[in-house]
């Protein structure tokens, strides 16, 4: 199948299965995702794996230029949502995530970007990069699960929730469990990152990789110090809020930040 027809199914079928969550909500359906939901979230996936293996892989390595990462990102996102949807109440995230994995994928068909990662890279690299998006992606999606709370936190403190906030939110302590539970296995994939690269990096704190690190090393420990005071002095609603966002904001710019700047902006490789 050709490339163009892959990303047209894909994107068509994350559009199909965002509208269908959209469906469930006007039918006050929000306590388990219905199986088309699944379905449609599987093949939107698939289909996504399909494309990003036809963009990434090349004869010279593996290209992880802005736009493919982009869509790398966005498809682990959306693969790791799709296994939460099995057992958690998250089905309100594919409204928000699923068209932005769609976007991504026009993207990368439509902007071609180059950085190459050499099929002979150290095993320990491609390790440190494994981890790196795992940990943006979950992260990731705990900021827009911490979004959504501060939605439910505002419209519960003013007192007008409305149909939207009925329908679309699971209660509270499920939407700050989820979040810390994200949060805390996003953390581990972090650090897991960060030493990795300390090992097996020739020189992490080089030019071209001194920023990211940094800003890496700055979210790390503001998620470190938001699950140190949930665990010891029990935070949780607003403060746990801004807190995961700053993190998640700072783990953005270390990432896309970075390579927007060196390879759209510098051209540099």
């Amino acid at each position: 199948m050709k490339l163009f027809a892959l990303s047209l199914s894909a994107i068509l079928f994350y559009i199909a299965a965002t509208f269908s969550r959209l469906y469930q909500t006007q039918s006050n359906t929000v306590s388990s995702p219905k199986p088309t939901l699944l379905l449609l979230s599987s093949l939107a996936v698939s289909l996504h794996a399909l494309v990003l293996y036809q963009n990434l892989v090349t004869p010279m390595g593996v290209n992880l230029g802005f736009f493919n990462a982009a869509s790398l990102i966005t498809w682990v996102i959306a693969l790791l949502l799709l296994f939460t949807l099995l057992r958690d109440p998250v089905e309100n995230l594919v409204i928000v995530l699923f068209p932005i994995a769609a976007l991504t994928i026009g993207l990368e068909n439509h902007f071609y970007t180059e950085r190459i990662l050499p099929t002979d890279e150290p095993i320990g690299v491609k390790i440190h990069i494994f981890f790196s998006v795992l940990a943006y992606s979950l992260l990731a999606i705990s900021a827009l699960q911490a979004i959504l709370l501060a939605i439910q936190d505002y419209q519960l403190h003013h007192r007008h929730p409305g149909w939207v906030f009925q329908m679309l939110f699971p209660p509270l302590q499920i939407m700050e469990k989820l979040l810390f539970q994200m949060i805390a296995v996003g953390f581990g994939l972090l650090s897991i990152s960060l030493i990795s690269g300390l090992f097996f990096l020739e020189n992490i704190f080089a030019q071209h990789l001194v920023h990211k690190t940094v800003l890496s090393i700055i979210a790390w420990c503001v998620f470190a110090i938001l699950l140190w005071g949930h665990w010891r002095f029990g935070w949780r609603g607003k403060t746990a809020i801004r807190w995961s966002l700053s993190g998640f904001f700072v783990l953005m710019l270390a990432y896309f930040g970075s390579k927007l700047v060196l390879e759209l902006i510098l051209h540099r490789l």
